[in-house]
């Protein structure tokens, strides 16, 4: 399992472009700061109000200065930290280029699941919901499947809903999808998996890019 959270993670931080302002959500997102190329830079943004974080520091983390999930971070040269208030100014407002938030089910025209498995305790949605909806694109990452091997690439999501109609591109250690209206497109697949396997682990229908190469 950690091995495919770091072909997720690593495999996402190619979707970043100099320039950006990008939030990560908790779990697998948390972890892109790791992959980043150096020539690439971005300014990371955290709901709970930090602007222009990297990642942990090796040695004597700072554990007040942390990421929305509560690890230590570093800042960057020109990076800020502020209160939640500001923070969510900047995410209601459209000021958000690319969100990157993990889940639990995104369904086939793009409904997201990330914030509560049914019978569990959790704090709330938290900045999900915003999210969802503020940033100008969204990128779902997750493991393909459950541990208990059930596809998390549904028709319909089965679980509480975060937002509908919002997830743009989904990156698991297996594939990576595109949904628009049209629903969703296998754009590529990872190394050492084919089309077959995709078909065998993915609950919903999807179209195969004309760019693909299995």
């Amino acid at each position: 399992m950690g091995d495919a959270r770091q072909i997720i993670a690593n495999r996402a931080a190619q979707e970043l472009e100099t320039g950006m302002t990008v939030n990560l959500g908790i779990g697998i997102p948390s972890l892109i700061p790791n992959y980043l190329d150096p020539s690439t830079r971005v300014f990371f943004h955290s709901e709970n109000g930090l602007l222009g974080f990297g990642p942990a520091p090796k040695v004597n983390p700072d554990w007040a200065l942390s990421n929305a999930a509560g690890y230590p971070v570093s800042i960057v040269k020109g990076g800020s930290y502020f209160d939640s208030t500001t923070s969510f100014g900047m995410i209601r407002s459209g000021r958000i280029d690319l969100a990157i938030l993990g889940s639990l089910q995104v369904s086939c025209n793009g409904d997201l699941a990330n914030w509560i498995v049914p019978g569990k305790r959790v704090p709330g949605v938290g900045g999900a919901m915003e999210l969802a909806y503020g940033a100008k694109r969204l990128i779902a990452l997750m493991q393909h499947c459950e541990k208990n091997g059930q596809p998390k690439i549904v028709t319909t999501s089965t679980l509480p809903l975060t937002a509908t109609r919002c997830v743009r591109r989904i990156i698991t250690e297996m594939a990576v999808f595109d949904i628009d209206e049209n629903g969703l497109t296998l754009a590529e697949l990872m190394p050492g998996f084919t089309v077959a396997d995709i078909r065998n682990h993915t609950e919903a229908d999807f179209a195969l890019s004309d760019k693909l190469n299995e």
